[in-house]
């Protein structure tokens, strides 16, 4: 079995860069590094399939010259030698940089960080976990006559570290370690369309894994799909999941990023904050650090320390997503959502979606297991294909069911279109207590009357 190993020392990396930089006469510059030990496995109707196990390194260099212009180098090579030709490397593409928009230092890459406690757990050994997901395909298969196979499964472990150091004196360090575990069984019947369905579970350690649960669930929504109906077009009051509003969000996440601002490839603009943007009873925030996100890390990849941002309060644009760069031209602090590159790049973390304090969350009376006529969106498909985000509009395959008098009815094939304006100016209730998924927090959704296409 691979074992972890710890290679990424702060204080050690600061004084070789350091040096380097004073013998190739580089006044500014900044390091990011990451290493890490993956394990996974897959397995196919009781045999393995695949067992992998790697360790990773990478190192992005960025230099400065005088006048403002900064080159990228990246490396796989930690040594002196290689952070030695990285930095070269950097240097002699900086004089190439764009002095447009050029990226800075951040100001705040000194500021102290919020403390975060996270576990770091040792790996497990490589046939244990091959071990536990043969268990679980064979106790999914078991569950139903018609789930014949589960075509996509796995079980991964992780334990990583992240480094962040600049020439402020900026010295970040960052250890991690997660498990993913994730099944997605087929059933057939004769004379029925195949049917699947999956579910996903994340914990540091495959140890704290509930993958009964996972079993379970996975079961449990591929079987609910196998009595299925064609939908007639038309327009639907729709329930979404909490995973699956997320994802839309997520998808249109330009509304709150200052680089997209910039690019002019936003729906909002310099002047949208403040305005309205959904209705009263919603709140959005980032929230990097929240207890529930397993990805979490105090700083971004500019050194930036990461903490909760407000983006939709009481329905209402509250902040942009800022890097140094965006920061610097809106005149205001960075947030700590930037990544690293010559061109950086700005993106949301862990979103979080709850009611406005002393609001009522919409109409009460709304109920996904007492509707009549609600569409319900499990899960969305092709957001990659489906999304125009700078236009706002979707047309998205879905995997849910039509609600009649409070029984689900799995729909054979449907897509569901619409603009994402009017979907946060729609929404008819939040439904329940916020619910954790592997992209955030939140309720589940209603939202009045979106088109629904079913097959032909």
């Amino acid at each position: 079995m691979l074992e972890a190993v710890e290679m990424l020392n702060p204080q050690q990396l600061h004084d070789q860069l350091s040096t380097l930089a004073k013998q190739e006469g580089i006044n500014q510059w900044d390091l990011g590094a990451a290493s890490g030990t993956d394990l996974s496995v897959q397995v196919d109707r009781g045999e393995p399939k695949q067992l992998k196990g790697a360790q990773r390194s990478a190192v992005t260099v960025r230099a400065w010259t005088s006048d403002g212009r900064v080159g990228i180098t990246s490396s796989t090579d930690l040594s002196i030698e290689g952070l030695t030709q990285a930095l070269k490397g950097a240097k002699e593409a900086s004089v190439f940089g764009d002095l447009a928009e050029p990226p800075g230092l951040s100001c705040r890459s000194l500021e102290p960080l919020i403390p975060l406690e996270r576990p770091r757990l040792a790996l497990q050994p490589i046939q244990n976990l091959l071990k536990t997901l043969l268990d679980a395909e064979r106790q999914l298969l078991d569950l139903h006559p018609a789930i014949n196979t589960v075509p996509y499964n796995g079980l991964s472990e992780r334990n990583g570290e992240s480094v962040y150091i600049n020439s402020l004196g900026s010295q970040r360090h960052h250890l991690s370690s997660s498990s993913a575990c994730y099944l997605y069984a087929r059933a057939e019947q004769d004379g029925r369309k195949p049917r699947s369905a999956g579910a996903v579970r994340l914990a540091y350690g495959s140890e704290q894994l509930d993958v009964q649960a996972c079993i379970n669930e996975a079961a449990e929504l591929t079987i609910s799909h196998l009595d299925y109906s064609a939908i007639d077009t038309g327009y639907y009051n729709c329930v979404f999941s909490p995973e699956a509003f997320l994802d839309l969000i997520g998808a249109f996440s330009n509304i709150f990023n200052a680089r997209s601002v910039l690019d002019g490839l936003s729906l909002s603009n310099r002047d949208s904050l403040g305005s309205t943007l959904a209705v009263p009873f919603l709140n959005l925030w980032d929230d990097p650090l929240h207890k529930s996100n397993l990805g979490a890390s105090a700083f971004d990849g500019e050194g930036t320390p990461t903490a909760p941002l407000t983006l939709i309060e009481a329905g209402n644009l509250a902040h942009f997503l800022h890097s140094e760069g965006t920061a610097r031209q809106f005149g205001v602090a960075p947030t700590g959502h930037a990544g690293m590159g010559s061109k950086v790049s700005v993106g949301p973390d862990w979103f979080v979606v709850a009611p406005t304090p002393g609001i009522a969350a919409g109409d009460a009376q709304l109920n996904r297991h007492k509707a009549d006529g609600v569409v319900w969106i499990d899960s969305l498909s092709a957001l990659h294909a489906g999304v125009k985000a700078s236009q706002g509009s979707f047309s998205l395959p879905f995997d849910g069911w039509l609600i009649k008098n409070g029984e689900r009815i799995s729909i054979e094939a449907a897509t569901v279109a619409g603009d994402i304006r009017k979907v946060l100016k729609t929404i008819l209730a939040l439904e329940g207590e916020p619910l954790v998924t592997p992209g955030g927090m939140c309720p589940y959704v209603w939202v009045e009357g979106l088109s629904i296409t079913g097959e032909t």
